[in-house]
């Protein structure tokens, strides 16, 4: 890889990976660490404490580009039947609901809510949710400019729902 780069063959590497840990050992390469890094449902409201713990903070101190996949969580999170590619655990229906009631509760998209926390970290420079139709994508977009009160992402903290270190969206 390194030679590469040094004759202009690539510009950088990177990986994907549905774990943190190959993304957090590639990272601790000396020689030519990956300059982007694709994570699949590692960052997202329903999952998000071990990517904090460690993956975000050394891409943050590595300067490394992240780039967060599937912040559905397979669909788990807008209604589907799958989480991380398999039927959905009871624990985590659950765990939807209760971000359902609180999105309720604000008048807020549990979409927008997704797209937009997935994208709130520092070292997340995109955020690809799979969408496989064109008015998804659109919506997709429209999701990252729509306006979420803070007091949302304070119930979700208080209600234990996310990390209280979790950066959440600035909202004007």
């Amino acid at each position: 890889m390194s030679r590469m780069q040094e004759e202009g063959v690539i510009s950088g590497w990177g990986l994907g990976v549905n774990t943190t840990e190959p993304i957090e050992l590639a990272m601790e390469l000396e020689e030519t660490p990956p300059s982007v890094c694709l994570t699949a449902t590692q960052y997202t409201l329903l999952q998000h404490e071990r990517a904090l713990e460690r993956m975000m903070p050394l891409a943050e101190q590595k300067g490394l580009r992240l780039i967060v996949g599937s912040p559905f969580d397979s669909g788990a999170l807008l209604g589907g039947d799958h989480f991380h590619y398999a039927e959905v655990p009871p624990a985590i229906r659950q765990r939807v609901q209760q971000l359902r009631e609180t999105a309720e509760q604000y008048a807020v998209s549990l979409k927008d809510a997704a797209i937009q926390f997935s994208a709130a970290h520092p070292a997340v420079s995109m955020v690809i949710p799979g969408s496989s139709r064109p008015e998804h994508l659109r919506e997709d977009a429209e999701s990252m400019s729509a306006q979420i009160p803070a007091e949302f992402w304070e119930q979700l903290r208080d209600r234990g729902l996310i990390s209280e270190r979790a950066p959440v969206p600035d909202q004007e």
